[in-house]
């Protein structure tokens, strides 16, 4: 059981809930902090001053005031004209995010909202009913209002749900599982459930999460490709990074050479050849730059994921409510496009390390596109092909969406930050970077074998037999794209993870 008190959750903790589906509570003095906000809240609903949100309309709405009697309507027909997403249904484990998020954000006791709200999601996620979210349509300002909408529809019996593998309408699925939706909703509540930034928060910190690992990968594909190159070490000798003063960099590095310990194909200066190229000899400056910016993005997200994103904010000391702009996404739009550049710099320069590899002119003696018969077979020709159309679709979806602004409700909100569009960019970019670093392991296992049989390094023989016992030699033309789709599979296992690297963080 996971206690969430608005404080310090972090990254591995939100994987935890939305991915191995730990079950949540909410701290006791959370739970103090929410009853004290939503009896202030009830306050300013029986007196006559404006507040927006309260007692009055929303965006260019905000002047138009709202009846006492109609203050629960208000909310509950926020949540039903804002829920207007359209597109794919996000992935179960981004909207177990949403809701965590949501959760922690509203426990900090700024937002106005009844426990009872609160509870009846941590029910929901607990059972794992899980909304319908559909993935476009947040502006990434005013929060993510279409997207949380659709999280939060659920509660009170409307929109769809998961729910024992079935997508179903929320008072079926309700029905099923044996309970009861929130009657009505009170008070600002409808506006605290879709004032934030955790449709953003929880997409873009899961794919930050897997481009973490997915870094770790691509120190691993470079590693195997050195041994299939017979790349020289001497450009990661340890003082060369530490004279560069870049952490990423000194890191990879390290990570590189304890993979290839012991190994009898990688070489020395002037051994072989006097440098190699770029895609060798700078990876850990690439990659090092790649893991510095993910580094920096975590530290945004997780003070993110510990923040109060409501609008109006509560502070009770000052017995007071203000409009403010803490829903604006622009910290996280910013994060997510250098996040999906720096994924797609992974997938760059690892498609140069296969074409190294299947170029007769650049492999150091390799056979033509690692064909054992080249000319009848094309080998590896097209795995090159696929690798270069990939990065190339990256570079297209790597234009930042955070330079973008619309204005909106009436011009009211005239200047947002696309943030959720930042957020699903990446997970493109990272979904083809991924296949992209898959395919540079493959096309090494497949060099390593025509070389000389030698001892392999310590993690890179780990790799090259747990792939061999899956992915053969591939001796005459064959149909690749299955062992494309396992080499993938492969590379994103927990299991082939945890056996590389057997819990050693980088």
């Amino acid at each position: 059981m996971i206690i969430l008190n608005g404080r310090d959750l972090t990254l591995d903790i939100l994987v935890q809930i939305a991915r191995d589906h730990e079950k949540i509570e909410i701290d006791i003095e959370s739970q103090k902090l929410v009853e004290k906000a939503s009896l202030f809240v009830k306050d300013i609903a029986a007196h006559d001053e404006p507040v927006y949100g309260i007692n009055t309309g929303f965006g260019h709405l905000a002047n138009v005031r709202i009846d006492k009697k109609q203050l629960s309507e208000l909310q509950s027909n926020l949540l039903m004209s804002h829920a207007c997403g359209v597109g794919e249904p996000l992935p179960i484990d981004s909207v177990r995010a949403m809701m965590a998020l949501r959760i922690n954000a509203l426990i900090k006791g700024y937002s106005g909202i009844r426990l009872d709200t609160i509870l009846k999601m941590v029910e929901y996620l607990n059972l794992n009913i899980i909304p319908v979210v559909y993935e476009k349509g947040s502006l990434g300002a005013s929060g993510d209002l279409a997207l949380l909408s659709h999280m939060s529809l659920p509660l009170i019996g409307l929109g769809e749900v998961y729910y024992l593998g079935e997508k179903l309408e929320t008072k079926i699925a309700l029905k099923k599982a044996g309970i009861q939706a929130l009657p009505h909703l009170h008070a600002k509540e409808g506006l605290s459930l879709i004032n934030g930034t955790q449709a953003m928060s929880a997409i873009g910190g899961l794919v930050l999460y897997d481009a973490l690992r997915l870094l770790r990968m691509s120190n691993l594909s470079l590693s195997l490709t050195m041994e299939a190159l017979e790349g020289i070490t001497d450009a990661y000798h340890p003082m060369i990074h530490e004279l560069r003063n870049q952490d990423g960099q000194i890191i990879v590095a390290k990570d590189v050479l304890n993979m290839l310990k012991n190994s009898k194909h990688v070489t020395k200066q002037n051994e072989k050849r006097v440098q190699d190229a770029y895609s060798i000899r700078c990876a850990p400056q690439v990659h090092g730059a790649s893991l510095d910016a993910f580094q920096h993005i975590r530290n945004i997200v997780e003070r993110e994921m510990n923040a109060v994103t409501d609008n109006p904010i509560l502070l009770m000391d000052e017995h007071s409510a203000i409009s403010a702009g803490n829903f604006h996404g622009q910290p996280l739009a910013l994060s997510f496009d250098y996040m999906g550049i720096a994924i797609a710099e992974l997938a760059n320069i690892s498609e140069r390390r296969i074409e190294r590899m299947v170029n007769p002119h650049l492999s150091n003696g390799l056979p033509p596109f690692l064909a054992k018969y080249s000319g009848l077979n094309s080998g590896f020709m097209i795995v090159q092909y696929t690798a270069a159309s990939l990065v190339s679709e990256n570079k297209v979806l790597a234009h930042p969406a955070s330079v973008d602004s619309i204005p909106s409700s009436a011009n009211q909100e005239d200047h947002v930050s696309m943030g959720s569009i930042s957020a699903r960019k990446a997970k493109s970019i990272f979904e083809n970077a991924r296949k992209v670093i898959a395919m540079e392991m493959f096309t090494a296992c497949q060099a390593i074998d025509f070389r000389e049989e030698k001892e392999l390094g310590e993690k890179t023989k780990k790799a090259y037999l747990y792939i061999r016992k899956q992915i053969p030699f591939i001796e005459r033309d064959e149909v690749l794209f299955p062992h494309l789709h396992k080499i993938e599979e492969t590379i994103s296992s927990n299991d082939f993870y945890n056996y590389i690297f057997e819990g050693e963080d980088i």
